[in-house]
């Protein structure tokens, strides 16, 4: 990894971040490391210097202070020239960011001395028409409400393979496999698979297991209008009836609305994005071990009440053991 000379902020937008962003900037400062954070955060970050976002691009390494939203953020600002990016926990679980506030300063100084793995992680490379997109976790064609099902045919590689009906069409990266399109019944696939999953949701008719395909394959949904309904009570004809526009989310943001007869292209695109590990093993176990909370019917809240009080007391203070 490069000299570490300068690091970039990618902040939460709402969470009180002070405290991990003061400890940051401390420790540069003894280090002659210099800190750059966007110019709409300049003022969140004392000691900092206030740059325009673009710019953090040119950073030697990212340090994101959030959620996995954050650091999704993150590697999307530096996909066209990836730079190495710290994930700092402030969100609940975190499947993507690694270390919690206290493990902060000990990171940090593994970074500076290059004593971390760089994790490769992959994108999705969207277009609709003349627009561009990237999302490191999933891609998703989801109904808008009273529009009625998505309905797109899918073609791989210029190859017509089926048609969904569902409520929502997902593709996810092997990283994005542990979010949106697990909780819709996709399969888990291995970090190091060069592999793309897409996963109905709420399917209807047409397609409905989820498709792992290789990468390098292309992929194509065409929209369709819904189908017509038979009038009934309540109906009058043709005249009601959805027309099957979809909403199209990239890592869960809602980018473009799209009526029929529109075409969204994606292909996955390797060593896209690169994330700091300070322990690969113990990551994977954590996460493995977070994907089975998500199981369980119990929220954050009422699970840490199975936990001791002292350890209660830590966690809410986020002391180290």
């Amino acid at each position: 990894m490069a000299e570490l000379g300068r690091l970039g902020l990618v902040l939460h937008p709402r969470r009180d971040v002070s405290a991990v962003t003061g400890a940051v900037v401390d420790w540069a400062g003894r280090r002659g490391v210099a800190v750059h954070v966007a110019e709409f955060d300049g003022h969140r970050v004392p000691g900092a210097v206030p740059v325009p976002e673009a710019e953090l691009a040119s950073s030697d390494a990212l340090v994101s202070v959030g959620g996995d939203g954050t650091m999704l953020g993150a590697l999307r600002l530096v996909v066209d020239d990836p730079r190495p990016v710290l994930g700092v926990n402030m969100g609940r679980l975190g499947f993507l960011v690694e270390i919690e506030p206290p493990e902060l300063l000990g990171a940090l100084d593994r970074l500076a001395a290059g004593d971390v793995t760089v994790e490769h992680h992959s994108c999705l490379r969207i277009t609709i028409g003349t627009d561009r997109r990237v999302a490191f976790n999933d891609l998703a064609l989801s109904r808008r409400p009273g529009d009625g099902t998505v309905n797109a045919i899918l073609t791989i590689d210029d190859q017509q393979y089926g048609y969904y009906r569902a409520d929502a069409v997902i593709m996810a990266t092997p990283t994005g496999s542990t979010a949106h399109s697990y909780s819709a019944g996709g399969p888990l696939l291995s970090p190091v698979t060069d592999a793309v999953v897409i996963t109905p949701v709420a399917p209807m008719s047409g397609i409905s297991r989820p498709l792992v395909l290789g990468a390098g394959e292309r992929v194509e949904f065409d929209l369709l209008p819904a189908p017509p309904q038979p009038a009934g009570p309540g109906r009058s004809g043709t005249d009601e009836e959805p027309v099957g526009r979809a909403a199209v989310e990239t890592d869960g943001q809602v980018v473009d609305h799209l009526e029929p007869g529109r075409t969204v292209h994606a292909e996955l695109h390797r060593d896209a994005g690169l994330v700091v590990r300070l322990d690969v093993r113990v990551h994977r176990q954590r996460s493995q071990a977070k994907l089975s909370l998500l199981d369980l019917p119990l929220l954050p809240e009422q699970l840490r009440e199975l936990l001791p009080a002292h350890v209660r007391d830590r966690l809410a203070r986020r002391e180290p053991p």
